[in-house]
Parts: structure tokens; sequence; C-alpha cells
């Protein structure tokens, strides 16, 4: 299986384990119907399309269908939808009729009230001209079915286009019996292309496109069969939407992304909002959940990606929780599929994107029920995309598809690299960029668009690149070189004069890629979804103790302390945070365990430096990273620490990585202490000037135990989730 059929299940494989399509399905359909029991019918209609055909002047995309994988697993393993129920459309079938007849043969024709009914789409949007002018652009929003076609000389000449616009989805949505309904659209609807590593959801579109007479016929059946006169329609869609709630991707002038995350493809949002409700205990409401949706979006996409949600005026569904089904089951990784005698398979569309590269084999897994109880360990062998296969550690009884996956040891791979694609604004400088970046240890150089890169190298061009450096620094000048962010912003302060060579700039930047590569490794061991730890960590304005900026605590955790697999929504909690340059803040840190534990918190600016906030009193013992059993630890304490945390210039993206371990992290302490020794430095904050060494000696200090070592090969790490929580906070300086 190649990176882009990894969703097709191998028969020879399946056929080994003594497995067929038949068992697996009969199996699901069970599952299913005990999660389905006593609940009203759930409908879903799921279109992805990459197969755009090339003659369309627009390039394919490559994550549409493994989105409909991933909302189609979700639904059938958290929210108890029948296979049955669930149609999908991608690639070839998702024509504009195909589309069309399966969402009123499907969803309008057989919801009844009272029904949960679920749309969701991944693909192209774009724009045509709207001769009603709801917008001031005079433009319509549409879906791009992959049997549109862009007319011939566009975009100097115009002509009719067979999308389906907002207006006819408004009729549609309108003719679902049941207000139940919810739409998630993956796509945009300007700025199609690239950016940076990222393939942007959008086909062009002008007012030069003309809606379809199909169209207009569709529009025109739906407003008599529903009584509804054209005036109504054209005040009652320029209000809101017409039935349920809509989640958006981005924003009507942003962009709606689909990236590679490891050897998987999808859109970011949907990836982040699936694994996002596949970690969650109870039921989040829709308000709720699109904000912290928003803080992973415009961090791993582009800073123009905010999802949003839009709720039908006046019926309080924003309140609701998403698809209106209320629930309490336990957090997952994932869902068990298959099993045949000691081999299983299993789904994981519970990790962190950024977590995919972490998941070695070697990592051991829990096996839960829908209460919560433990029924056994799988080990994970190997992995294709989201599909993973393992061995059965133990049981204590028959195992069945359907039981959750939990992680309880994080095997970390060794020899980590930092990605750095190469942006065609190089030109001719392309190989000499490559043959610089490659004599740099621990690098590994790529073209965009062929995997998952962590920065780009590339010229600064107004106008084409991402959004200018931010804040009092000038913006760098143009053709001059530097560093990018996937998503194609600049990366504060990484560009050099105009006229410096690239291997000039390759050695400028060194220290850089060092910060890149200890954030990189950093990342791949948190485990904020997955520990059980009980620690909450806040960020607050400096004294006030009573508001709250952001939070982020372990799902799990969380979960244990409520007693129950229920509980509470975990994680940050709130939307993008933004503070002005100036503004003081403070973390505070609560210890809810029994027991006490050692913390230590790094804070990475927009440059991409690294810094060591907590511990910072570098002549005390290997207690100063001590916070006591049900004790709270303010960083920094006025009374204690002598320094404040203050927003600067340069503004930009900001992350704090947050450390919690049962156990002393002795050799971190000591190297952070050797390295303010070497400056005389006795208190305060510590910038890594060699943070690669710094973060791998902590992450041996987490790993060094008995407990994370068990079962696996000498070379491998471990992360105990009963023993560690590994944490991030993100906000922007504005």
């Amino acid at each position: 299986m190649n990176r882009r059929s990894f969703l097709q299940f191998s028969g020879a494989a399946l056929a080994a384990l003594g497995w067929n399509a038949l068992q697996l399905t009969q199996a699901g359909d069970r599952y299913a119907r005990v999660l389905a029991q006593g609940t009203p019918r759930k409908l879903a209609l799921l279109v992805g399309i990459n197969a755009y055909p090339e003659s369309s002047q627009f390039a394919p995309l490559y994550g549409c269908v493994t989105d409909v994988r991933l909302q189609r697993e979700l639904l059938i393993h958290r929210f108890g939808f029948q296979p049955s129920d669930i149609v999908t459309l991608t690639d070839a079938k998702a024509t504009r009729a195909g589309i069309l007849e399966a969402f009123q043969e499907h969803l309008i024709r057989q919801a009844r009230p009272g029904d949960v009914v679920v749309f969701h789409f991944s693909g192209h949007g774009s724009r045509i001209a709207d001769p009603d002018r709801d917008h001031n652009d005079g433009l319509n929003s549409t879906f791009v079915p992959v049997d549109s076609r862009l007319p011939a000389g566009f975009p100097a000449s115009g002509g009719v286009v067979q999308d389906i616009t907002g207006h006819s989805f408004f009729l549609l949505s309108r003719a679902v019996a049941s207000e139940n309904f919810t739409a998630v659209l993956d796509s945009c609807h300007s700025g199609g292309g690239t950016r940076g590593n990222l393939r942007i959801r959008a086909r062009d579109g002008n007012a030069r496109l003309q809606i379809s007479p199909g169209e207009l016929e569709l529009q025109e059946t739906l407003l008599k069969q529903q009584n509804f006169s054209r005036d109504a329609f054209i005040q009652q869609r320029r209000i809101g939407v017409a039935n349920g709630v809509v989640l958006a991707g981005a924003a009507r002038d942003q962009l709606a992304a689909d990236a590679s995350f490891d050897d998987v493809d999808s859109g970011v949002f949907t990836y982040l909002l699936t694994q996002y409700l596949w970690q969650q205990t109870g039921s989040t409401p829709i308000r709720t959940l699109l904000p912290t949706i928003a803080r992973s979006t415009t961090r791993l996409s582009t800073t123009r990606q905010e999802p949003l949600y839009e709720s039908k005026p006046g019926s309080g569904n924003e309140r609701s929780a998403l698809f209106f089904l209320d629930q309490t089951v336990p957090p997952g990784d994932g869902v068990l599929t298959g099993i045949s005698g000691g081999s299983v398979e299993f789904w994981l569309g519970g990790v962190e994107p950024e977590g995919l590269t972490a998941l070695g084999p070697g990592s051991v897994y829990r096996l839960v029920d829908h209460g919560g109880a433990v029924l056994g360990e799988v080990t994970l062998a190997s992995r294709q995309g989201l599909i993973a296969r393992g061995t059965v550690l133990k049981a204590s009884g028959p195992l069945t598809p359907g039981l959750l996956l939990q992680e309880r040891l994080r095997d970390l791979p060794p020899n980590v690299e930092l990605v750095v694609g190469l942006d065609p604004s190089l030109g001719g400088d392309l190989p000499n960029a490559e043959r610089a970046l490659q004599s740099l240890p621990r690098l590994r150089v790529t073209p965009l668009q062929k995997r998952d890169v962590q920065t780009i190298l590339g010229r600064y061009r107004p106008g084409l690149s991402g959004r200018p450096t931010a804040g009092a620094d000038p913006p760098p000048e143009e053709g001059s070189l530097g560093l990018f962010t996937p998503g194609g912003d600049p990366l504060a302060r990484s560009f050099g004069g105009r006229g410096e060579s690239v291997a000039a700039a390759v050695q400028r930047l060194r220290p850089t890629f060092k910060a890149l590569l200890a954030a990189r490794l950093f990342r791949l061991a948190l485990n904020g979804d997955s520990s059980r730890l009980q620690v909450v960590v806040s960020m607050r304005p400096e004294g006030q103790p009573d508001a709250l900026v952001a939070r982020t605590l372990p799902t799990r955790g969380l979960a244990a302390s409520s007693g129950s697999p229920g509980g509470p929504a975990s994680g940050t909690v709130l939307g993008p945070a933004r503070l002005p340059v100036g503004s003081a803040v403070q973390f505070e840190v609560r210890n809810r365990e029994a027991t006490p534990i050692h913390m230590s918190l790094l804070v990475i600016d927009p440059t991409g430096e690294m810094t060591v906030i907590y511990p910072n009193n570098w002549t005390a013992d290997a207690e100063a990273t001590r916070v006591a059993a049900g004790a709270s630890l303010l960083v920094p304490d006025p009374e204690r620490d002598g320094f404040r945390l203050v927003t600067q210039e340069p503004r930009g993206p900001v992350e704090v990585l947050i450390v919690a371990s049962l156990q002393p992290i002795h050799q971190a302490l000591r190297g952070l202490q050797a390295i303010a020794g070497r400056t005389g430095q006795t208190r305060g904050p510590v910038t890594l000037a060699e943070p690669v060494a710094a973060v791998e000696e902590l992450l041996r200090d987490l790993t060094a135990g008995p407990a994370a070592t068990r079962g696996l090969a000498v070379e491998k790490r471990g992360l105990d989730s009963t023993q560690i929580a590994t944490l991030s906070l993100s906000f922007e300086v504005i």
C-alpha cells in the first residue's frame, strides 16, 4: 500500500489473519446496533473528492477521501451510527447528480422529525456570480463536484459551471424534516492552489462564472415543494442557515487546507475535529467545540484558517452537543476493528496529527469497553496511515471489535530529524540549498507537496508569501532568504539581507534549525490526550486569579478525578488567545494527585527560541521541580522568582510546553544548572543555546523508569501515561 491508498484494506493481509470483509462488516454492524439502541435514527451522507481531473484546470487534492473515512469511523464508533445508514460518495461517484440524488434520497426522503442527520463535504469550493448580490462582492459560494469544469478561456472569459451553490444547499438542508441537522464543510472559496506545504481547497472563481440552468431548475423545484416564495428565500438565507447547525473549516474569505501528517493526508479541520471528539468524555457544546479546534488549526494550517459555526437563527443550537447527541463515553485513541487469535487490527483516529510519527512498534494500548473497564492490552507492530496491526499482550476475556484503545506506553522513535521543505522561490539556488542543508546533522530535505515538513526555506515575496512578519520589525526585504511555517507564514526574524548567498543563510539559520528540531522532539512526546495524571495548567493575566486566557489538562486524568468515564470537556478550553505586546501573564499549575509531581515549563517564542521558565532557581537541589500533593504552583511568583513574563516583540505565535512527572527529572535539571552556571546565572529563565541536547536529556529522564522500558527494545523510549503528562498551550502576541 502506498501513502495515497492507505485506506484500502489488504485482502492478502486479512486472509492471512483469518478475516474476511463479511466478518468485519458483521462485527461492525453488531457493535453499532448496541450503541444505537433506544436512540433516534441516525443518517449520514459523507462526500470527499480527491481526484479532480487534471483537465479541469485545478489541482487534485489528497486528503478528502481520508476525511470521509475519519468521519465514518467516528460516527459508527463514537456516536452509534449504523454502517448501513451512512452513505459515502468519493471521487468519481461524487458527481453533481450523484451528490444531489444521495442528499434527496438518503437524507430528505428518509429523515423524520427527531432523527439525527449529518452531511459532510470535503473538496474544492469556489465562487460564481450571484444575481441577488447577497454579499457586497456579488459572489455566491459553491461546492465543486468532481464533474464540474471551468469554461475554456477562464479567467479571461467566463461561462456556466456545474457547481452546487450555497443557495441550493440552503434549500436542500431546509427540506430535511429533522431539526437535528449538522453540516460539516471542509472546503473554502478563495485562495486556491498551494500555500507553503499546504494544498488549499478552493478552485478559482469570479463573477464571470455563471450558475447552470440545472441549478436554477433545482432551486425552483425545491421552492415549489416547500411552498416557499423566492422573496422569502432571499430574505431568510441572508439572515442565517436554514436548519440545524453548519460547521465550516474556514470563514468565507479564509483558507481551508489539505495537509500531510506523517503518512496521512487529510483536511486539517476534519482531522482535528474528529480527533478531538475521539478524546472527549462527555458532550461538548458546539459553541465551545469550535473555538477549541481553532487553536490547533491556526497552528497546524495557516493563520488564515479559523473554523466557525452558524446555527439556525433563534434555535439555540449552538448550545447543543455536536450532532445533537448527548453521550458519555470513555476517551479513545482508536478502536479495535478486527481480531484473529492473537493478532489484531485497529483504527487510530484519536491520535493527534503531530503524534503519528511517534507511534513506533512497541507502543502499548489498553482495551476498554464503553463502561471504562479495562479488558486487555495490545502492542503495536506496524502502521500504515491510521490502520495499525499488533498482537494481544493480555486479555481478561474474549475480545471483540468495537473495544476502545487507550495509550498506555508510547515508544518514541530514535534519531528524529527536522524535515525542511524547499520553496520554488529559490529558483536556480535549489541545488545549492539542498547541498547546504544536507551538510547539517539530523536534517532532511524534501520538495514541497511530497510529505509533511516542519519548516520551509525560501525567498520572501511580498504579496505571494504568507502574512508578513508582524510587529515593530520591518518586513523582510523582497528576495531575502529565510524560513516559513508549513502554512507559508514567514518565521519572525529569520530573514537576512538582500544578496545573501544560500550557503551563508543556512549557516546563519543553524541555531533556528536546532530550536525547531528541539520543538519537534518535544511535540512527539505530547500526551495530553492519553495521560492519566491529574494536573491542571492555567494561563492568566498577572495578578488576576479569576481571569483565564487558556487552560490545558490531561483528558484521562480529568476523567479519573471525576470518577467516571464521562465528565466535562477537557483540553484547551478557549478560542485562539491573542495578547497585545506588553501583556504580563502567569501560569498556575495545580497538582490534583495524592503524591508530589515534578514540573518543568518551557516557552517557544515566535523566532523558535526555547527558554526554560521553570525551574528557575539554579542553585537549588533536585527538589526544585517538586510540587506537593494537592498544592498549586505559580510561575512566575513575584515573591519567589524575581522576574515577570511580559509579551514583547517580535509578534507572532508562542507555545508553552509543560512537563509533569511522578518521577524526578534529575538529569535534565543538572544539565540546565550547568547551562546557567556557564553564564554565572543563579536565578531566572534560561534560554537554551543547545536546545536539542536539553530536550533529549529531559526525554531520557521521562522514559528512564522501569515501567517505561518494560517489553521494549533497548534503543526505544517509552512514555508511561500513568506516570507522565506532557502538555502544550499556545497564544499569539499581537
